[in-house]
């Protein structure tokens, strides 16, 4: 029998996710929703951290109440944390400083990576819940230069108002269709988008509408958590040497 370490109250699982307080529906896709991911994870929930403090308010009010959860989650087990909103990118910094672990608070720290991906012509943009809330601050959290192109989907159908409300009810076609017009706008509005990251993690479920309406690659926290997740349980290949295939 080989004898292993212990230090963890679970094992299996090891990404954490700190979630904003909610009750709005969450489909397959979402960041809450346990079905989206491929592997387990932990949840903890911030009290009191609504859509609508932590987006059209400031989430630095309420950094203590996230390092408190999210020192949970590390006790747990957890090896990585990561949030429920990419507005959380302005305590991106507190909470590496504090955790002791990897964090990714917000998809938009993507966006450096992706542009380095793209010919020199191209620009990455963003897709926001709102625009008129994501300030220099939110950008300069997760790296992201202060002149990228954003569009926010205010004065949609649905989408935003849904979520920042939490409302109990969601028409989520309606939302597809915010998604769609939105993703079209900012193309529309700059000619040299050559990816786009999407800053909500209420967006992930139509990716891949926004992919067939622009033909651009997606980003996503998805894109990222999958990413995180794979660096801290790295898949195995060992026996490799001995498959003949």
């Amino acid at each position: 029998m080989t004898v292993q370490s212990g230090g963890k109250t679970v094992y299996g699982a090891t990404v954490g996710i700190l979630m904003l307080e909610t009750r709005f529906p969450r489909i397959p896709g979402d960041i809450g929703n346990a079905l989206t991911w491929p592997f387990p994870m932990h949840y903890r929930v911030v009290e009191g951290a609504t859509p609508d403090l932590i987006v059209r308010g400031d989430a630095r009010a309420m950094r203590d109440a996230f390092i408190t959860e999210a020192q949970a989650l590390v006790r747990m087990g957890c090896d990585g944390i990561v949030t429920n909103c990419g507005f959380l990118s302005i305590l991106q910094d507190d909470l590496k400083a504090d955790l002791g672990v990897p964090v990714a608070s917000s998809s938009l720290m993507q966006v450096p990576l992706i542009a380095q991906t793209l010919p020199a012509n191209k620009r990455v943009g963003i897709l926001t819940i709102s625009k008129e809330s994501l300030t220099p601050d939110h950008l300069k959290g997760a790296g992201v230069a202060s002149e990228t192109p954003i569009m926010g989907t205010e004065g949609g159908r649905c989408f935003s108002q849904a979520i920042l409300d939490d409302q109990y009810e969601i028409d989520f076609e309606a939302c597809r269709l915010d998604m769609i017009d939105a993703a079209r706008a900012l193309t529309a509005e700059h000619d040299n988008i050559g990816a786009i990251v999407l800053e909500c993690t209420n967006m992930v479920p139509y990716a891949t509408d926004i992919r067939v309406a622009t033909g651009l690659p997606i980003y996503s926290i998805y894109t990222l958590v999958t990413w995180f997740q794979s660096a801290l349980s790295p898949r195995s290949f060992a026996g490799a040497l001995n498959d003949p295939r």
